[in-house]
């Protein structure tokens, strides 16, 4: 079974828990500056969906009008149907994280839990029991009763999260709640926050600039850029077949390789690749090439070597569960990807082959 598929099973056993949710054509502006630029965004019952972009590519004005702490210039907000566009904050029934922990620190870990409750009239039993649930969920029950300063940053969060599902909100929005962590929390905290999602079944937004991120806990990625989705798709699709420049570039590490272009493949490296939907077709071109779609072959004698061009190593690093090493060929500096274990058979100055696995590349056309 696909990861792809696993997924949308996951997805399909709790999609009865979650809504749909519909950004249509949402416009907001700030002054000169356009936020979002007739963004069009779908998320399924039960989906998380990760907003990925530089800084002022509107990813978080999208979560704002969304949670309604923004009111966009125009388009339309739907949530199970129901147009929410003009709806108060409080009348939306979304829960949020924010970057900033935000707990209150005159009250405990459950007593911050319980706070939404409150508002909502629920009774002390209630939500006494909600929260002990909400506690256990995100592994803190022992932490019930302490308060934030004697929690660490990554407990804190946690308990962001118990509060903001304690109210079973039909939408569930993160915005960047992860990047105030050192990495090794992060990291935990992003796989908690998966799995914690994928039990609840709330259909969630989540906004990061982190790709890793954003890859390892999405249904669907999108990248956006100038207030627009560049593209959304499943995290193995954004990243092995991206559908434009910008998005092959700013998902993951990309060589940016002169080649030529006829009839759907490229001539690079000496080598043949067959080219994405959306590439040059025609002509001189930049084939965009990830270092993990390359290898690198050591040579005794650069003058004898397989034909191909001369190329020369620069540096080689490794970087635990594998290396890269930097390789100059012609006028271009190359990345490769190699086995953490091989990072010592290239030193500064040895000769080397590059030469491309044949896995398909997007191609633009040359400047």
């Amino acid at each position: 079974m696909s990861a792809t598929t696993a997924r949308e099973d996951r997805r399909n056993a709790t999609a009865h828990q979650g809504v749909a949710v519909e950004l249509t054509a949402l416009r907001r502006t700030y002054g000169q500056v356009t936020a979002l630029d007739d963004l069009t965004l779908r998320l399924a019952p039960g989906e998380l969906v990760a907003l990925l972009g530089p800084s002022g590519c509107g990813k978080t004005t999208a979560l704002r009008c969304l949670a309604g702490l923004e009111d966009p210039d125009g388009g339309r907000i739907e949530v199970g149907g129901k147009d929410l566009t003009r709806v108060p904050t409080n009348r939306r029934d979304m829960g949020m994280v924010f970057q900033a922990y935000s707990l209150f620190p005159h009250l405990t870990a459950r007593q911050n839990v319980e706070f939404g409750l409150q508002l909502r009239g629920h009774n002390a039993q209630r939500r006494r029991t909600r929260a002990a649930e909400m506690l256990e969920l995100v592994g803190l029950e022992s932490q019930a009763d302490r308060y934030a300063h004697q929690m660490s940053g990554g407990q804190q969060q946690r308990v962001a999260l118990a509060r903001a599902l304690a109210i079973e909100p039909q939408v569930l929005l993160l915005d960047e709640p992860l990047s105030a962590l050192d990495a090794k929390v992060r990291v935990q905290l992003r796989d908690e926050i998966r799995r914690i999602q994928l039990d609840v079944g709330t259909t969630t937004l989540f906004v990061t600039h982190d790709q890793e991120e954003a890859l390892a806990v999405a249904d669907r990625v999108g990248v956006m850029r100038h207030g627009r989705l560049e593209q959304i798709a499943p995290p193995e699709e954004l990243y092995s077949q991206p559908a434009s420049e910008f998005v092959a570039d700013f998902v993951g590490v990309t060589n940016r390789l002169p080649g030529t272009a006829s009839q759907g493949t490229a001539t690079v490296l000496g080598s043949s690749v067959p080219l994405l939907a959306g590439s040059a077709t025609e002509g001189a071109v930049m084939v965009l090439v990830r270092p993990e779609h390359l290898a690198l072959d050591p040579v005794a004698d650069s003058a004898t070597h397989d034909p191909g061009p001369a190329a020369t190593v620069v540096s080689a690093s490794f970087l635990g569960a594998h290396g890269r090493v930097r390789v100059r060929v012609g006028e271009h500096t190359v990345l490769v990807q190699v086995p953490s274990a091989a990072v010592a058979d290239f030193t500064a100055g040895a000769p080397v082959r590059v030469r491309p696995l044949g896995i398909p590349a997007l191609a633009v056309a040359s400047a």
